[in-house]
């Protein structure tokens, strides 16, 4: 890649660097033709598409051409009769209407050929355009599968879904809108030129004399405008982000009637983006007509200069000045496209760094290369020495030692932000340690296979996520091909058959966005049943009775005692009903362990279980609480 990389800088001008990290433009633009040349033989085809497209259109106007001039010849015979493409020649007798009807069938023709490939072109392009942005999500939503959750602890879930839509949309431009149109371009630009060398040398040197003045202005307008590209970007995330926001946290709004407020503010963020990319057309706008008239002075040249030769008889009149003259108006369109290109460039460049941000960023949760377990765990765990912190360094666990045998449920209390999620998010290596290690049976977790290490393990997150499909599907989430008698018995262990029978269709019945169709409780015993289902020799519960009732959480911990036995599990709960039926309860605070013990044993112990005790257990309920 770097050599594509110097290929780049030599070709293309140097500008600043594009962002706080140094990645200047010239290494972006190597990385985009880099990419490109994936599909080299795709954009090969395109070009060879447009470039017969300019040999077609070159050949019909050659044709009207010499129409013009043989017209002409017809008109005054003292002109010249025209000279005849290929050798050929008119004899005298032939009739004049029979010699433009065969100009004519020939122009007829040509167009015939040039609007069926205009037609192969545009299918070839349209492949090539899909192809690349295909390609461009798929490998964007694989890396992001494969990062850590410490990298969407700083990046807000609108700005991805931004860099998976719209930027890749922009660097999917740079393959079809620049380095095939360039190629077009430059490659178009050397036909028309040769083609009007042929004509007149001198007149045409005159008539493209002020084509630098057209590089030169397009240099400038790339550099203007490119800031505003980025700043359009980063607004376009923050309008995004007001919309997912409101639509996730509808029901505030509309609790609170804040609904006007945050009409105002989405209208606002629009009005921002709206106004910046107003000011990049201001900009197009203003630059392209400027192009565009020292492009039409070239006419004024050819008028002139060409007009003295056509009465001199130096050039023709028809296979000379009209087709200078046309061919400087295509000339003209094509630097014109110059300006779309440099534009497009620019809009590129703004998308994949964003994009390229998403591709570089390190996946520090990756797999080992020679693994030192790949099986099923047995269970035992070990917490050596653990400490972590988030990417703002402050220490969320600190020292933590603790060992659970196989087959052992360990409870976890503590104080909100205490890190009881952290220290289960360990275990299955959604984060890595920051110091100390986490050992399942004997290896630490960063040696095991990471897919046969979350095979074993099962989780039951604090917020309860639902996928848009059916129950069914969901509790066989973890497991698609679970037949039907262990979707059944994974539900019933987590107390979930009931409520499914009462449904519309069963387990057919298709679940709202997030499970907006269900009740928190009827969430959160899907989501057991999912874990369940897995059948993990480590289970991690995350609060999971937070949106269950009494009675039903009385339900699923009659359940969970059939279903528990012989697996490894922690449970983190402020909830004593469900901490009593562990056999060891850890509580952390600010990160530390400040007690552990049986609960029978913390509860004879001043301190934080004793006073989840007091305050949850009634003198009539102390049994229930493990008293």
């Amino acid at each position: 890649m770097e050599h594509f990389e110097r290929i780049a800088g030599r070709l293309l001008p140097r500008w600043p660097a594009l962002n706080r990290k140094g990645v200047g433009r010239q290494r972006l633009l190597g990385r985009l033709l880099f990419l490109s040349l994936r599909y080299r033989w795709d954009c090969l085809r395109v070009i060879a598409f447009q470039l017969a497209l300019v040999v077609l259109g070159l050949g019909g106007l050659g044709l009207t051409g010499l129409g013009i001039d043989y017209l002409r010849h017809c008109v005054d015979m003292r002109s010249p009769m025209p000279v005849w493409p290929w050798g050929t020649a008119v004899s005298a007798d032939t009739r004049p209407m029979v010699v433009m009807a065969s100009i004519a069938a020939g122009v007829l023709l040509l167009a015939c050929g040039n609007a069926v490939l205009r037609w192969l072109a545009a299918i070839r392009a349209a492949d090539l355009s899909q192809r690349v942005l295909t390609d461009l999500r798929c490998e964007i939503y694989d890396k992001l599968q494969r990062l850590s959750f410490r990298y969407f602890d700083t990046h807000e879930s609108s700005s991805l879904i931004n860099r998976a839509g719209s930027d890749a949309q922009a660097v999917r431009t740079f393959v079809d809108g620049v380095i095939v149109k360039i190629v077009t371009v430059l490659l178009t630009l050397l036909i028309y030129f040769v083609y009007m060398l042929r004509v007149h040398v001198g007149l045409t040197l005159a008539c493209l004399a002020a084509t630098p003045l057209l590089w030169i202005g397009a240099v400038r307008f790339s550099r203007a405008v490119q800031p505003s590209y980025r700043r359009a970007s980063e607004l376009m995330d923050r309008a995004v982000s007001i919309l997912v926001e409101n639509v996730n946290g509808a029901q505030v709004v509309k609790g609170f009637g804040r609904q006007s407020e945050q009409i105002a503010k989405f209208a606002e963020a629009t009005r921002r983006v709206r106004q910046e990319r107003e000011a990049i057309f201001w900009k197009i706008s203003t630059f392209q007509p400027l192009m565009g008239a020292i492009t039409q002075s070239s006419l004024l040249v050819l008028l002139a200069y060409g007009g003295i030769l056509a009465v001199r008889r130096e050039i023709s009149l028809g296979a000379g000045l009209f087709v200078m003259a046309n061919l400087l108006q295509e000339f003209a369109a094509q630097i014109g496209n110059i300006t779309n290109i440099s534009n497009t460039i620019q809009t590129s460049l703004a998308g994949a760094q964003r994009v390229f941000d998403v591709l570089d960023s390190p996946a520090d949760v990756s797999c080992p290369v020679r693994p030192a377990r790949s099986g099923r765990a047995l269970g035992a765990l070990r917490f050596d020495g653990v400490d972590f912190c988030y990417a703002s360094g402050v220490p969320v666990l600190r020292g933590i030692g603790l060992e659970v045998e196989a087959g052992q449920c360990l409870g976890i209390a503590g104080e909100t932000g205490a890190g009881k999620s952290t220290l289960l998010a360990m275990v299955a290596r959604l984060y890595d340690v920051s110091g100390g290690a986490v050992l399942v049976d004997g290896v630490d977790v960063r040696e095991w296979d990471l897919h046969a290490l979350r095979r074993s393990v099962g989780i039951v997150f604090q917020e309860s996520f639902l996928f848009s499909n059916t129950v069914r599907a969901n509790i066989a989430f973890g497991r698609p091909h679970a037949s039907q008698f262990e979707v059944v018995r994974a539900a019933r262990l987590a107390a979930a058959d009931r409520f499914i029978q009462d449904l519309p269709e069963g387990y057919d019945t298709v679940v709202g966005e997030h499970g907006s169709n269900l009740s928190g409780g009827q969430r959160q015993r899907l989501t057991l049943a999912r874990a369940l289902l897995h059948d993990p020799p480590i289970l991690l519960l995350d609060d999971a009775m937070a949106s269950v009732d009494p009675e039903t959480e009385h339900e699923i911990q009659q359940a969970f005692d059939r279903s528990l036995r012989g697996r490894t599990t922690l449970l983190v709960s402020n909830r004593v009903s469900s901490l009593s039926r562990a056999d060891r309860i850890v509580v952390l605070q600010a990160g530390c362990i400040t007690q552990f013990g049986r609960p029978s044993e913390l509860l004879e112990q001043p301190g934080y279980y004793r006073r989840l005790w007091e305050l949850q257990c009634s003198p009539a309920s102390r049994e229930a609480c493990g008293a």
